[in-house]
C-alpha cells in the first residue's frame, strides 16, 4: 500500500485529478469508478478544466459511481448520478451509454445490483476506483459491520448523512432510504484503488483505517489487503500518521 501526502488541499485536489486523467490516457477504454462528497467535487472540477484546455479522446471511457441513493428521485441534487453528471460527465462529453449508474427508484433492487455489476463486467471490470472514506470508515455505503465478502447490495445510510438527506428532500421517516453500493468484495476486485481523504476531520479515521487492524468495524481498513492501492491525503488528513509510516 502506497501512501502519498500532499502539502495542501489544492495540491491534493490536483494530484487526485491527474490520477483520473492518467487512467483515461493510459487506457482509452478505461472503466473508472468515482465517489461523491466534499472530498471529490474540486478534483472533478480540475479534471473538467484540464480537459477543456487540452481535450483528449474520452469516447471509449466508461464512468460509474461506487454507490447511489435509493428511493429518491434522480433529479435530487444530492443524487450521485446528478453530481457525477454535472461535475464531470457532461463536461467531458462522456457518451450516455458509457455512464453506468443504477436507478434510484426500482421495484427490484436486488435485480438492479446484479445488472449494475453485469454491465461493469461486460466492459472488462473496473480499472480504477477513486474511493472516499466516511467519518466512520465506510467505503461506498458499506457501513461498519458489513462483511467483507458481501457483494453489491442496498445498505442503510449512516445516520448523520441520512438526516441531512431527509432535511434537504423533506422526506419523512416513514419513507425508507438507503444506498445501492458496490459490495466490499466487488470494490476489492478493482485493478487499482485510490483511497482519498482531505481535511482534519478525516485524520482520526485515516489513522485507524491505514495503521489499525483490518476489521469490518472499519470497512476502509480492508484496502490494506489490496495489491495495488494508493492512499492519497492532504497533510490535514494525514496528521495522525505522519511520523508513523
Amino acid at each position: 500500500m502506497k501512501i502519498t501526502i500532499c502539502k495542501t488541499e489544492r495540491d491534493f485536489d490536483t494530484a487526485a485529478a491527474w490520477r483520473i486523467i492518467a487512467q483515461m490516457l493510459e487506457k482509452p477504454n478505461a472503466v473508472i469508478g468515482l465517489s461523491t462528497g466534499k472530498t471529490t467535487g474540486e478534483m472533478h472540477r480540475i479534471v473538467s478544466d484540464i480537459y477543456r484546455q487540452y481535450p483528449f479522446d474520452v469516447s471509449g471511457v466508461t464512468i460509474f459511481n461506487v454507490d447511489e441513493l435509493t428511493n429518491l428521485d434522480r433529479s435530487y441534487s444530492g443524487s450521485c448520478y446528478t453530481m457525477i453528471y454535472d461535475q464531470l460527465v457532461k463536461n467531458l462529453g462522456i457518451p450516455e451509454e458509457n455512464f453506468i449508474m443504477p436507478p434510484t427508484i426500482s421495484d427490484d433492487f436486488e435485480r438492479e445490483c446484479r445488472l449494475f455489476e453485469q454491465r461493469l463486467a461486460e466492459r472488462g471490470g473496473a480499472d480504477l476506483q477513486m474511493l472516499g472514506i466516511g467519518w466512520n470508515g465506510h467505503i461506498g455505503i458499506n457501513q461498519p459491520g458489513t462483511p467483507f465478502e458481501r457483494p453489491t447490495w442496498v445498505s442503510p445510510m449512516d445516520p448523520i448523512f441520512e438526516e441531512k438527506v431527509r432535511r434537504e428532500t423533506n422526506v419523512g421517516p416513514e419513507h425508507e432510504l438507503g444506498g445501492l453500493t458496490r459490495g466490499i468484495v466487488n470494490i476489492m476486485q478493482t485493478r487499482k484503488l485510490i483511497l482519498i481523504a482531505k481535511g482534519e476531520s478525516k485524520a482520526d479515521i485515516i489513522e485507524k483505517a491505514v495503521l489499525g487492524p483490518i476489521t469490518t468495524d472499519i470497512p476502509a481498513s480492508v484496502v490494506q489487503l489490496h495489491p495495488n492501492c494508493e492512499v492519497l491525503l492532504d497533510e490535514a488528513a494525514a496528521a495522525k500518521i505522519i511520523g508513523k509510516i
